[in-house]
């Protein structure tokens, strides 16, 4: 099995008292599916073990950990002796297991926006994110591995994993990096989306309604991601006021600095700050921003 990793972070050994059994995650600091489930766990106050896997040096690979999830993606959730995997399968069976502090609304109209977010991200944000991710910072991480070490990294990558060509997406990105083929078109997509945030936030206090929901958590680790690679020009100085007013609020819950704060080892929090940094004027011109 894989080894349990010691970090300097708060690490919760609580027990779950719903069935007596500890709910153990295994995810990433980085990871913005492991974040959403990380800031889901919170909202409902549900206590978990932490099992810290490092995707950016390939443990994710661990042949022990691919027998748990198939993809070599985190999160992986393993409870009462079962393993869930998807981390919007995770947040719908913690809200189907645990009753209590809930958050799907039960008006079936705000539920159906729900999943209009929840499915708009996984099926389109996610792979883009992911792309922008590497585009901006991973690549330059994953080249401090050394030649070598690099091509076992990317052809150790499953060929389905974040998108059905994640395998060949990824070699290319990092070999490639700006011209590596549908760069351009994933960034807009991410603003396309952010531009939807912007005009259903005229109509509601949040994403689904007025209440914080599903909706609210699945968006906030994307943008997240860009306030951490440096890129939050996307909607700040006027761009995008209601995005950046829920931002705000987003960022006062109790649930949002141990979700997606505390977790990110602070070095590499430094790198998608400054790699994201260098790509920001490039990206800021395909959008026809200024800065």
């Amino acid at each position: 099995m894989i080894e349990e990793l010691v970090k300097l972070k708060p690490v919760y050994y609580e027990f779950n008292l719903y069935w007596g059994k500890m709910l153990k995650l295994y995810h990433h600091g980085s990871s913005v599916c492991a974040a959403k489930v990380r800031m889901y766990l919170s909202e409902k106050k549900l206590d978990w073990k932490g099992h810290y896997i490092d995707i950016l040096a390939g443990e994710q690979f661990d042949p022990e950990y691919i027998k748990l999830n198939p993809k070599a993606v985190v999160p992986t959730l393993e409870h009462n002796g079962e393993i869930i995997c998807d981390s919007t399968i995770i947040c719908e069976y913690l809200e189907d297991t645990f009753k209590e502090f809930p958050i799907r609304p039960t008006n079936p109209v705000e539920h159906s926006r729900v999943l209009y977010w929840t499915k708009a991200v996984d099926e389109a944000l996610h792979p883009a994110c992911g792309f922008i991710t590497y585009l901006a910072c991973h690549r330059h991480i994953v080249s401090r591995l050394g030649s070598d070490k690099v091509k076992a990294f990317l052809e150790s990558t499953p060929t389905m994993s974040v998108t059905a060509d994640w395998h060949e997406t990824k070699k290319s990105i990092v070999r490639k990096g700006m011209k590596a083929k549908g760069a351009h078109a994933k960034l807009r997509l991410y603003d396309h989306y952010l531009k939807n945030m912007e005009d259903n936030l005229e109509k509601n206090n949040w994403l689904a309604g007025d209440s914080f929901t599903f909706a609210d958590i699945a968006m906030t680790p994307y943008i997240n991601r860009l306030e951490m690679l440096s890129m939050s020009g996307m909607w700040t100085g006027g761009r995008m006021p209601r995005v950046e007013n829920w931002f705000k609020k987003i960022k006062k819950r109790p649930s949002f600095k141990p979700a997606l704060v505390d977790w990110l080892p602070d070095d590499l929090a430094e790198d998608m700050r400054n790699f994201g940094f260098e790509s920001w004027p490039e990206f800021a011109k395909l959008l026809e921003i200024e800065i």
